[in-house]
């Protein structure tokens, strides 16, 4: 079990680990907890084990780092490769991937230290900045002002070198677990925040997570065929989680995806896998199962 890391996440994958653990003892699996430091290829060499299970968020964990390494090792991980880890770990490249396949996702713009702010404001009136390379929400915010954007970016520097300004979208937003070819029920997030932010996610009591999600039969249709295509394009396998928004006219737009999406009891995936029957430790059994049936 690899988990915790030197990522700004490591809190939230320190929880997702000790909750995966605690499944993994009710199933009688024999595992070592393995809390990811400089010392990982020692250790691991040490362990020998059969398979790693992945629960690493952020940088070095869901960017192809940890994935490289275990493939040099000669270790089976559960999760996607290298090549779809680093691209959905990258918002920029996601995007520029997603369009190219003809799949909605909002307009952008890379932000420098000499952006002309101003300009930005004028071609999308009010934007989400983020770092490209995150999650967790962590460094975004949403401005609609030159100033703002100038100081938000700085702030959004603090995570990441790269940052992007996204156009904003008005509406809800939509989270779909995906596992190879299975997809889980959607949930609809709501927040009296401004958008869904790390408070949102973690902290806030009055966050509500809605599934099944009230929403015509079509238009589900739609946002499932566009949750596998964002999957596919990318050359995922295993657990992933896509978020998408939906604005006034009904359009979907795809955010971002999750390689490695959160796994404590109230997390998103394992909230709507009870909706369809399937408890924390029997999903804990088709993260594995997934990657074991690959080999």
């Amino acid at each position: 079990m690899l988990m915790g890391g030197d990522s700004p996440e490591r809190e939230i994958s320190l929880l997702s680990g000790k909750a995966v653990c605690e499944s993994l003892q009710k199933l009688g699996v024999h595992f070592d907890a393995l809390d990811v430091g400089k010392d990982v290829i020692d250790r691991l060499r040490e362990l020998n084990p059969d398979i790693a299970l992945n629960m690493l968020h952020g940088q070095r964990g869901e960017d192809g780092v940890i994935q490289g390494m275990l493939e040099m090792l000669g270790i089976p991980y559960t999760g996607s490769g290298v090549l779809a880890s680093a691209l959905a770990m990258d918002k920029v490249k996601s995007k520029l991937l997603w369009r190219q396949a003809g799949l909605n996702t909002a307009d952008f713009v890379l932000l420098q230290d000499d952006t002309d702010w101003g300009s930005v404001i004028s071609r999308f009136g009010r934007v989400v900045v983020k770092p490209v390379n995150g999650g967790s929400s962590l460094g975004i915010s949403i401005v609609d002002t030159a100033d703002a954007l100038r100081t938000e970016f700085a702030t959004a520097r603090k995570f990441d070198q790269h940052v992007m300004a996204e156009q904003y979208i008005a509406g809800p937003e939509y989270s779909t677990g995906v596992i190879g070819d299975e997809l889980f029920p959607t949930i609809l997030l709501e927040t009296d925040r401004q958008f869904f932010d790390y408070e949102a996610k973690y902290i806030d009591a009055a966050t509500r997570i809605i599934c099944p999600v009230d929403m015509e039969s079509e238009s589900l249709a739609r946002l499932e065929q566009l949750v596998r295509d964002a999957y596919d394009t990318l050359g995922c396998k295993g657990l992933a989680r896509v978020d998408v928004m939906q604005d006034a006219a009904g359009e979907f737009f795809l955010l971002e995806l999750n390689t490695v999406p959160g796994m404590t009891s109230h997390s998103f995936v394992p909230t709507a896998a009870s909706k369809v029957g399937i408890d924390f430790e029997e999903l804990v059994l088709r993260i594995l199962d997934a990657e074991l049936k690959t080999q």
